[in-house]
């Protein structure tokens, strides 16, 4: 039998010996202040007990995260109408390049790109009565759990200095792949960003694509089709152009954010979330990408 406590343990006080933890994200204002010497990680197994070390309990700006969850929601309404705006292919660029874009005629390459994402957040605009409040209802839904909050400082911070994602929410809309004024669709998707979670709330948030579309409260969100292609984008997508990196070291499907948290699952086992704030060169959580890694190592639990 599989002592998890011990491996955590083992993995948390191996990895906060190492004197390189990665640089924080600097370019969000409200995200360059966070010490980086933070790390927690959080294990739900689906039909077992759960495990955590560190501080697991602190919360954290999920940032692009959230875009696993604007995706869900929007495909969940739309099913597979989404796909006529965007595509489910790894773009090999970093997440807020707009060459692509421009090349394919505004259509995003997958949904958790930033265009992308943007384009998720028009979506949801245009269904939604009352966009910010529905999408949080929608994440303490699924989490059971409604201290979840924005941090609309964070969100303040990232629409004063977002000029990228000005740029390409403009143009998608000269593409006319933008149906809202670009204004509102940003408010949206910083908001969505600026969703804050602690290790044990973001393992429970994605509990649902661990569970064949089922949350926590054994209510069904999401076909078994649609949880298996939105594994599949995390699989191929979900770390920008490390993706292949982190399939390849872990195995699993998985989403990071420059916050420094990083999300993975095996279907029907379990949920398995690190916080670390410095990053890599890549973006993702430098100290969380080592977890995940030592932890499908020792297990021998991927998808693979």
């Amino acid at each position: 039998m599989v002592n998890y406590q011990e491996i955590l343990d083992a993995i948390y006080e191996k990895l906060q010996k190492r004197v390189d933890k990665g640089t924080v994200a600097s370019y969000i204002p409200e995200l360059a202040d966070v010490p980086k010497e933070k790390f927690g990680i959080y294990l739900n197994r689906i039909n077992g007990d759960d495990y955590f070390v560190g501080d697991w309990e602190e919360p954290f700006s999920i940032q692009s995260i959230s875009k696993v969850l604007s995706f869900a929601l929007a495909f969940s309404k739309l099913k597979n109408q989404v796909f006529r705006r965007l595509d489910v292919e790894p773009s090999g660029n970093p997440f807020n390049h707009l060459s692509l874009l421009e090349m394919e005629n505004g259509i995003p390459r997958n949904p958790f790109i930033n265009s992308g994402a943007i384009v998720i957040a028009d979506m949801l605009i245009s269904l939604l009565d009352d966009p910010k409040n529905d999408f949080l209802a929608f994440v303490r839904g699924i989490t059971n759990d409604d201290t979840i909050q924005y941090n609309k400082v964070v969100a303040a911070s990232e629409a004063e200095t977002g000029y990228g994602n000005y740029a390409a929410a403009n143009l998608l809309k000269s593409f006319g792949n933008l149906e809202n004024e670009v204004e509102r669709v940003l408010d949206f998707y910083f908001h969505q960003c600026s969703i804050e979670m602690n290790c044990q709330q973001l393992s429970n948030a994605f509990y649902l694509f661990a569970n064949r579309g089922k949350c926590m409260q054994n209510t069904t969100h999401l076909t078994i089709n649609q949880v298996k292609r939105i594994n599949a984008i995390m699989l191929t997508c979900g770390f920008y152009d490390e993706a292949g990196e982190f399939a390849f070291e872990v195995g699993l499907p998985g989403k990071s954010g420059v916050g420094g948290g990083i999300v993975a699952l095996l279907p029907n086992e379990f949920t398995l979330s690190c916080w670390s704030p410095g990053l890599n060169e890549k973006g993702n959580s430098y100290l969380g990408m080592l977890a995940l890694e030592e932890f499908t190592t020792q297990t021998n639990l991927s998808i693979f």
